[in-house]
Formats: structure tokens, sequence, C-alpha cells
């Protein structure tokens, strides 16, 4: 056969690829189907144990043996995926509603994780086998190939209870995300009935019944008000606090005790918000806790805060909710796979789809029973009649050479080649007419069926075979007959598995924190020369002046609410609030700089640190290795931002010297080759700090500037300059821009 060249754009092809790709991930991987609520590879799992049998009345099954069949026959994207929803599926404290039952290390809610597969075992909840699994039997829902169409799978569970909203959902997608919050088993069921009963209730009249999220860690929704919008447009943000208890300790001092946490804070934020408020005491921010404990157990969450007596508490709760995650928002997109695409549903949508799907159910399901109770009957009806006439059918039995011989005269009356003992028996079998599976059904029954008592209970099965037929004729045909089985199946579910809210509702004003003021007083910033940052006493540091100066790269006097400017060779400033600073004992480590501003230490190096307060009113030279040289304003660094450019710099160039000169100042520069040029610093002229500058001494090629020096008043300096001692006060005073003097060897 001829090979074929198709040609065709590159960009299309890309395009299409890429949009099937994720299509592929959004569909199949990442989001929910609104019917069931699970994404699929929740929904592969939970039909694998069902298949395996692992019921909530039977022993649990490890949990490698679920991971490696669901694998194998339905999910082959790696064990890890599986295992990590099977986990969160059995962690009660992420879920509205846990759906599977898990022993062992499934995790906690402080963020340990799961012990590993092969030491885990699980099986279903009985909610789970109940009304997610319950009807997979009656052929209510269709089912497809697997990935290698070796095996059949469920295209959706048959789930009875609105699990999208239950359970809520998470998950990343491509070019999109879905963030549902949990609710209420109880209040949705509520919803559901009442919107079966008024098609036209709207988001507000359902609220009634979904007062808003119910997350399982509780905590406190502060933004009550803003539900009905959310609920209206499936997004916007829900401000949720943790619950806070005031306790009375001992010696008339208070503790407060953190009892529920945000939804948001669960995992390893709980650690964070310990070093938060860790941070807040070790900033001054607050004085009044005195010690931090976490007492969290399998009982909940217990969170102490000790105080010092006297504790002003509405403040501190106040500086709690704004400082640190104690109040949170959850962003709710309520994005779930609708009729086969992604659509963003509110409140009233989920409940359409969800009530659609439970009456496609509830009509396959009882068509279903109303074909297999047509059915009885048929046979119900074939034996009664079979019993009035048992005695010709046994006399067609004996004169019979076949079964087939039978069966044609119990259907069709045909009476050749069967022996009868007299004409007027061969005259009334010719006219009997049973159905094909009536006639299997008398050829299949047993003799004992004959008793008399027997038949009774034939007769009563029927009665009930007629009563079903009746029943389901009637739920098939009446909207309101249906919407009742539904509506009674929903309050069984309600009453066995319903629990109380976790999560109260309220409306409470943004928190505006008024800081208390800090009392000025002078510190020392001290920076080792691992760059490692600290602040003290004055005093402190006058009786430790020598050890200091010798220990610490740079030691600056300053104020404890001043900002200290880092210059880094990259033509950056970062600006470092001193308050942030450690401030302790001389002896104490201190923080690296890192964590304080956004220097990074692999890219850049320190080339001066001064003090906002010293720099303000003065004016500041730079000088970069190209000998590139301009004056700035101090005042220009006094901006809120953390990090600001401090100079432009051209290709390959670097900072070599930052310095705050007087006016009267000298400057001199010197070259890795020996040149040395001395000359006013005043001939720099002032710049903005994005300027590049200009050019302070000629270069040779390949040369460039290796030290900085500046001379004011009386000084005499003597520095090391190629082996060689130089005083540079000596040097003969040039012009910028010229080439300067060489030190000989």
């Amino acid at each position: 056969m001829d090979g074929q060249i198709i040609r065709a754009e590159y960009s299309d092809i890309m395009q299409k690829s890429y949009i099937d790709y994720a299509m592929s991930v959004i569909i199949s991987r990442a989001l929910p189907d609104v019917r069931d609520g699970l994404k699929p590879v929740q929904r592969r799992t939970l039909y694998d144990m069902y298949e395996l049998g692992i019921r909530y009345d039977r022993p649990y099954r490890k949990c490698a043996r679920i991971v490696g069949d669901t694998m194998g026959k339905y999910h082959p994207h790696g064990d890890s995926s599986i295992y990590e929803a099977l986990v969160v599926m059995a962690q009660e404290f992420k879920k509205g509603m846990a759906l599977v039952d898990g022993h062992g290390n499934f995790g906690s809610i402080e963020g340990d994780g799961a012990a590993a597969m092969r030491y885990t075992e699980a099986r279903l909840q009985k909610v789970t086998q109940v009304a997610f699994l319950g009807d997979l039997d009656k052929d209510v829902v269709d089912f497809g190939p697997n990935f290698d169409e070796t095996e059949k799978e469920p295209l959706v569970l048959p789930v009875k209870i609105p699990n999208l909203l239950v359970n809520g959902s998470d998950g990343i997608a491509v070019g999109m995300v879905t963030s549902i919050p949990p609710h209420n088993l109880a209040e949705v069921i509520d919803a559901v009935k009442a919107m079966i009963r008024n098609s036209k209730l709207t988001t507000a009249d359902l609220m009634k019944y979904v007062k808003g999220p119910d997350f399982p860690t509780g905590g406190i929704v502060v933004n009550q008000n803003e539900l009905l919008s959310i609920y209206e447009t499936g997004q916007g943000k829900i401000r949720i606090r943790g619950k806070v208890e005031v306790e009375k300790g001992k010696g008339g001092k208070d503790r407060l005790v953190i009892t529920e946490i945000p939804y948001t804070m669960m995992g390893a934020n709980i650690g964070k918000f310990l070093n938060d408020v860790a941070a807040l005491v070790e900033t001054k921010k607050t004085t009044d806790i005195v010690d931090i404990s976490n007492q969290s157990s399998k009982e909940g969450i217990r969170i102490v805060l000790e105080l010092r007596r006297g504790a002003d508490i509405e403040h501190l709760k106040n500086l709690l909710y704004k400082k640190t995650r104690l109040e949170d928002t959850f962003g709710v997109n309520m994005l779930a796979v609708a009729n086969g695409r992604p659509e963003t549903l509110g409140l009233r949508q989920i409940l359409e789809h969800h009530i659609d799907f439970q009456f496609e159910l509830a009509t396959r399901k009882y068509k279903n029973l109303l074909e297999k109770e047509e059915k009885k009957k048929e046979i119900q009806e074939g034996l009664i009649r079979a019993c009035d006439v048992i005695d010709l059918i046994i006399e067609i039995l004996r004169g019979s050479k076949s079964r087939e011989q039978v069966k044609a005269c119990l259907v069709d009356g045909v009476t050749q080649g069967i022996k009868f003992k007299t004409e007027k028996s061969r005259r009334m079998a010719a006219k009997l007419a049973f159905t094909e599976p009536q006639a299997n059904a008398i050829l299949d029954m047993r003799l004992y069926r004959l008793i008399g008592l027997e038949i009774e209970v034939l007769m009563k099965e029927h009665e009930a075979t007629l009563k079903n037929i009746e029943e389901y004729t009637d739920i098939l045909n009446h909207y309101d007959s249906m919407a009742a089985v539904i509506i009674k199946e929903l309050d069984s579910y309600k009453k066995e598995f319903g629990r109380p809210r976790r999560t109260a509702l309220e409306n409470a004003e943004q928190i505006v924190l008024e800081e208390q003021k800090i009392e000025e007083m002078p510190v020392v910033f001290l920076m080792d020369r691992f760059g490692y940052v600290r602040t003290i006493d004055e005093s402190v540091y006058e009786r430790n002046r020598e050890a200091a100066d010798a220990e610490n790269r740079y030691v600056i006097h300053c104020l404890n609410t001043d900002r200290i400017c880092v210059f880094t060779d990259t033509g950056r400033v970062h600006l470092l609030k001193v308050p942030d600073v450690p401030y302790g004992k001389f002896r104490d480590k201190g923080t690296p700089v890192d964590n304080l501003c956004n220097y990074s230490s692999s890219e850049e190096n320190f080339v001066a640190v001064l003090a906002l307060g010293d720099i303000k009113d003065t004016v500041l030279t730079f000088v970069t290795k190209q000998a590139m040289a301009k004056q700035v304003q101090g005042c220009e660094f006094d901006v809120s931002k953390r990090t600001i450019a401090a100079t432009k710099l051209q290709d390959g160039d670097s900072v070599v010297a930052v310095h705050a000169a007087g006016e009267q100042a000298h400057i001199v520069l010197a070259t890795k080759d020996g040149w040395l040029l001395r000359f006013p610093a005043a001939e720099i002229p002032v710049k903005k700090k994005t300027a590049i500058g200009v050019r302070a001494m000629k270069l040779s090629e390949g040369d460039e500037v290796a030290g900085v020096y500046w001379l004011e008043g009386n000084d005499v300096p003597e520095v090391k300059y190629h082996d060689k001692e130089v005083h540079i006060n000596r040097l003969r005073i040039g012009k910028r821009d010229t080439k300067g003097t060489k030190v000989r060897a």
C-alpha cells in the first residue's frame, strides 16, 4: 500500500492535540460529575471495592489489594493517585461524610500522612453501600468498557444523595479549577425534598434549608449575607474563623482555647499558625501571650494560649484573626461536569441535575422491576392454571416421548404422538394454550408444589405480584407517586446518616485592627558574616562593644521603628523593618536576613547595609565595577515596597560600593590592575535611582574597579593594596573620568 503524505498546519495540529488533552484531564481526571459528585478515580475505587465484596459488614481488606485491582482493571494512572483518593474518602476531617471505613493510620488533621497501603486496610461505609452502590444490580446506570475493553465499568454510580454538595470537591484541571465546600446531609436532603415538591423554588428559598457550608472542622462562617450571591453564581469567597473560647486559669490568668479551626487551616497550616503566633510574641506585636501549646488529640482540636494577667482578650482575638490563619478565606468555584461538559453551577442548578438524575434512576429501576414482576405474573398464572388441570398434564407427561412433545402440546395443543387414556383427554389437551415461559415453568415444577399449602402460597405470591405491578405502574405513570418514593428513601438516609450542623453562620464586621504603637527607643542592629540579623539594646552593645564589632559584619545604630536598607551587587535594595528583626540578648543567634526580606544569598551579595533614618536626608554615592557612578537622594528609598531597584546597571556590571558621604568628601577608586584615582565626590552628579550614572574613571581593557575609599575631614587612612601599604590621603587630587595613578609594586 502506497504511503500518503497529509499536509497540515503545525499550529492547528498542536491546538487540536492540546484541546483533546485538556478535555481528557477535565472530564476523565480532575472534575467531579454533577450526578454522583465523584471524580473517575473515586468512582472506580468504590466500584472495585463493591466488586471485591468489601462491604461494611464484612472484614477489612488490605488497601494494596484494592489499589492494585483498581489500577489493573479500571484506572491505569498510577497507584499513588488511587491510594490518595482512597485515603481522602476515609478521612472524616476532610469529607462531610466519609465514604470509606479505614482501619490503620490514615493520617491526621495536623497533616500527618497515611501509612503505606501495605499496612492499611479498608472497607465500604454503610452509607456508601446503601446510597451509592445499592441499585447497581438493577440496571439503573449505563456501563462502558474499561481502558483495555476487558471489563465493564459504570459511567456514573447510582448515588441517591446530592454527594457533590454533601462532600464537596476540589481539583485542578487544565485552565480551570473546582472548589466546592461540604454541606450538611440533613439540610441538603430537606432542600431536595422541597424542590421535588415545588420546582419553582429560588436560590433564596432553597437557602432556608441549606443554610450554608458545613465544614467537618467546624468553625464560624462570618459573611453569611454574601452566601446568597455565592450560591446563585457558584463563585465567591467564604470567610471562616476558628472557634475561640476563654477559660479561667490559675492566679486570675485567662487562657484562649481554640477548639475549632478553619477548614483551610488543616494540615501543615496548623504548625504555621503556631509559628505565626510565636512570631507575634517575638516581634512584640503582643505581650499578652506567655505560652503556646497544642493539646490536640483524637478527641478534637485544642490549641491553648496562656495569657498574662489583665490581658486585653478582645484585642488579642482580633490580632489573631487579622495576623494569622485563624480567619481565612475559602474560595468557592462550583465547577462540575454536567451533560458531558464542565459548567459552573449554582445551588439551584446542582439540585436540578440531582433531581433529574434521581427520576432517571427511579424510572429505570421501576421499569426493570415491573418487567420482572410481569414475567413472574405470567409464570404464576401458568402454574395456577396447571394446578387446575394437573391430572391432564400428568397424563400428557406419561403419554409423551420427549420434553419437546409435551411443550408443543402445552403451548399449541399438538396431541399427535401422545397416548391418552380417553378421547376426552385428547380433546381437552388440544385446547391447552400456555405461553412458552409458562410451559417451561410447568415442566420444571416439582411435585411438592401440588400440596394444598403450597398452592395457597402460590396464590398469595400471585396476589403480591399483582399488587407490585399495580404499585410500579402507578410510580411510572404518576410524578407524585415517584416523588413520594424518592422522598421516602431520602428520609430514611436523613434519619440514619444525618448529623447536627458543625459550622456556625453569622455576620461579623471586617476586623479593623488598631495596632499598638511601639514605644520608640534606640537599638543596635547587628548582622554577622553569615547573614543572621538581630537587634539589641544600646546598653547591651556598650557592654559588649569589642566582641560585637569583631564578630559582626555590620553594626548600625538606629531606632526600633526604623527600616534597614540592604544594598546588593545586583543593583537592588531590600528594605527590612527593624520591628520584624528579633530583639533579644547579645548571644542570641538571630534570624537569616533571607527570612525577613526578598534577599537571595545564592544570587546576590551584600554591598552596604544602612539605616533609612540615617540616609533619608543625605545623598548616597553608587560606584559599579565598570566605574559608573552617581549620587541619589536618600529619600528616594523611603518606599512601602520590600524590594526595589536601587540603580540601573549595564550588561555585565555590578555594584561595588554604596556610601553616604559628606559634601567635602573625596572618593578614591582602586582597580584590580593597580590604578588609583582620587577626586572630589561632588563631581559625581545627583541622578534618579533609575539612572545608570556617569563614568567616574577611565579603565584599561579588562580592568575593573576593585575597591572604593572615602576621605572625609582629617582622616589619614592607610590601605593595603596589591601587598603594598598606600596612604591614599597623599594621592594627587585628580578629576573624574581620568586614568589616575599607577601603584608600583
